[in-house]
């Protein structure tokens, strides 16, 4: 164990926070999870608690895998991986599956082990550490719209149109992280509103063909967004059932909470473990554990920022931020639910919900920002002279 803990490299303070963030989780998980055995009449609580353990488990062996890797490999990896999703996608969009007689085209299953896995969401990634690639290795130059509309936007737009079927909030959320990106790595802003112009239109454009033929898009939940947003604006509670009950949940948390286990809405809460997983640490916890969970993000968001400010050399910067930044705002937007500013999007709270998609994502993107950090200070000089993004520079090192 002694010999592990000097492996460990990078910042410090992001090792505590997701430890914190990792062990704080078992608390609410175990307590929301009596929904799905008593209510749903599936498993039991303990075997909720020791799948979600192992789920965290296999995820701090990602982190600690990834931040052993020099991360200038991952900007040749992203071009490898790159067509990688893509068959990933157009499989998830083709075979996906159907859960409890609902349309869960976001998922396919893994052979031999039975897990679900959500294909976007390492597509998401991926592509975030495709873009931080492209915009490192045009930092010095000047950039032409027609050259990046082939080599960034067109490979963007590929991904994105393939989640989005099934998934519209990660494509809502990755392609505002990649317009952010692109913005803090120097884009042209002129071609950024060009670009957000026929984002809209793409979209729009979607939504009719959809409706006009549901049949040839058998896997688009359209119907379900279209739901989600029309309860959110008008407000209507008969539609708006998970909303209210988290809204419900926050409120009886009072200041100090119920105190742990003792919730009473996560016998009525749908997807009390995961989606509104914040609902019940409100209800439980009351308002000292929520807020407490906004500085633990908040003070994740410090930290990726100053690793980014203090990588040697461009890529590493826009990589820190570009699959740091993500988890923030998914974690933003996981709350702001549960709190009734946003409509339900279906975003977990990382490292803290059940699914085990989103924790090896997590800690993945967590990996990479630690490997910029750990990198940087132990090989300041060799990082600033060298960043690895060929692919065949990758295949020829790793063959030998």
């Amino acid at each position: 164990m002694t010999r592990f803990f000097e492996n460990i490299r990078g910042d410090k303070t992001i090792w505590a926070i997701i430890a914190a963030l990792a062990i704080f989780s078992f608390l609410p998980v175990y307590s929301a999870s009596t929904n799905l055995v008593y209510v749903a009449g599936k498993g039991s609580t303990f075997g909720y608690l020791m799948k979600h353990a192992i789920l965290l488990l296999l995820g701090f062996a990602i982190v600690y895998t990834t931040h052993r890797i020099p991360y200038r490999y991952f900007s040749g990896l992203s071009v490898l991986m790159l067509p990688v999703v893509v068959l990933l996608l157009v499989y998830t969009l083709t075979q996906g599956t159907v859960i409890g007689g609902a349309n869960a085209s976001r998922w396919i299953s893994i052979p031999f082990i039975g897990i679900g896995f959500q294909t976007s969401t390492l597509a998401a990634v991926v592509l975030m550490i495709y873009v931080a690639r492209y915009l490192a290795r045009n930092k010095e130059k000047e950039i032409t719209f027609k050259e990046s509309l082939l080599y960034l936007w067109l490979p963007v737009g590929f991904v994105l149109a393939l989640i989005l079927p099934a998934n519209f909030s990660t494509t809502a959320i990755t392609f505002a992280m990649v317009m952010l990106l692109a913005f803090l790595g120097g884009y042209p802003i002129k071609y950024l509103a060009s670009i957000l112009g026929v984002g809209i239109v793409c979209f729009a454009l979607f939504i009719l063909t959809a409706k006009a033929f549901p049949d040839a898009m058998k896997n688009s939940r359209i119907s379900t967004w279209s739901s989600r947003i029309e309860n959110f604006a008008s407000g209507e509670s008969e539609d708006n059932y998970q909303a209210e009950k988290a809204k419900i949940a926050i409120a009886s948390g009072e200041i100090y909470g119920k105190g742990p286990g003792k919730s009473v809405q996560k016998n009525f809460l749908p997807q009390s473990s995961s989606d509104f997983i914040y609902a019940i640490i409100g209800e439980e916890f009351g308002l000292i554990g929520a807020i407490l969970i906004i500085i633990f993000f908040l003070g994740l968001l410090f930290r990726i920022v100053i690793i980014a400010t203090k990588s040697v050399t461009i890529f590493g910067t826009l990589l820190c931020l570009g699959v740091g930044l993500p988890i923030i705002f998914q974690a933003m937007i996981n709350m702001s639910v549960a709190v009734g500013l946003f409509p339900v999007t279906g975003q977990p709270l990382p490292l803290i919900s059940t699914g085990g998609t989103s924790i090896w994502m997590t800690c993945f993107a967590i990996g990479i920002v630690l490997s910029v950090s750990a990198s940087d200070s132990v090989e300041p000089v060799k990082q600033k002279k060298e960043v690895m993004d060929n692919p065949l520079d990758i295949l020829h090192e790793a063959i030998g």
